[in-house]
């Protein structure tokens, strides 16, 4: 099991010249993956309840630092040589479907195709009206979006018609390294979430569940990626802890257990220094432990 790391963006000791030095020093304790997640805006007062919280507030303040994620890795990419990327996750709805794949690409392009498209739906109603988009049939939005992603990755002459979205025949360029395209992880909690892992995704990505939910979710998208004619092999299961203190080696094994493919930890830390000694208990403790 790989151990990956979501980077401590909301800690207001995370500077960018410490998350270039946690990046670099991951990659060289061997860590797998650096995630970050997305929200564009917040508010101080939210309407919508997070769903994995007990009393339904984010793990995040409204004044906390949520820089770009893909403009944030880019950057990161170019202080690293082999780790890899994700988004842990984008809320591609909420986005121009044209903008992001020429992010995506140029992300994947730069880093020499270390990036993991990590997708969500988002639960935010306001963050979708500070973005003019639609709350409702977010999830089919999704979908079709994800269609103009692959026709501007995979094809010469890029076009598209759908209820949401149209393009025109046009060329985007560069094309990402991996091939056909990066893959496409989706995140999130629900069977339409595990259906979009089925038909369109190589992963899922899962969070602040315990080593027991995240097997049954990984039982149910096994069903659907059978019924779709897939197989399990093509499937990344990755699973993130935000809003809780750090697994003990005695957990990780049962998250192991579970189907976890990749265990992705997160630096609790009140300071930059006790950041810097919870990566190297994990890097020592959890890297290469299964």
């Amino acid at each position: 099991m790989q151990i990956g790391l979501n980077l401590p963006v909301v800690n207001p000791e995370a500077t960018p010249s410490f998350l270039r030095e946690v990046a670099q020093r991951a990659e060289e304790l061997g860590f797998a993956e650096l995630y970050l997640g997305e929200h564009v805006v917040l508010f101080d007062d939210p309407q919508d309840e997070y769903r994995q919280s007990d009393d339904g507030a984010a793990f995040f303040a409204s004044m906390a630092n949520l820089p770009d994620p893909i403009q944030s890795l880019t950057h990161l990419a170019a202080c690293t040589e082999r780790i890899r990327f994700a988004t842990g996750v984008a809320l591609l709805p909420q986005r121009n479907p044209v903008y992001t794949a020429k992010h995506v690409a140029t992300l994947d392009w730069l880093s020499g195709g270390r990036f993991d498209f990590g997708i969500g739906v988002g639960w935010s109603t306001e963050e979708y009206a500070a973005c003019d988009v639609p709350f409702e049939r977010r999830g089919d939005r999704c979908r079709e979006y994800v269609a103009v992603l692959r026709t501007l990755w995979c094809d010469p002459i890029s076009s598209f018609a759908g209820e949401f979205y149209e393009l025109a025949p046009c060329r985007q360029h560069p094309k990402p390294v991996q091939l056909p395209h990066p893959p496409l992880w989706f995140g999130g909690f629900g069977e339409a979430t595990y259906r979009r892992v089925a038909d369109l995704g190589s992963g899922y990505y899962g969070f602040d569940q315990t080593p027991a939910e995240i097997a049954a979710v990984r039982r149910r998208i096994s069903e659907l990626v059978d019924a779709a004619g897939r197989s399990m092999d093509e499937i990344t299961i990755s699973h993130g802890v935000y809003n809780r203190l750090p697994v003990s080696v005695d957990e990780l094994g049962e998250y192991h257990a579970s189907g976890v493919d990749q265990f992705v930890v997160s630096l609790l830390g009140p300071s930059a220094d006790d950041m810097r000694q919870q990566l190297e208990w994990f890097g020592r403790e959890f890297v290469g432990r299964f």
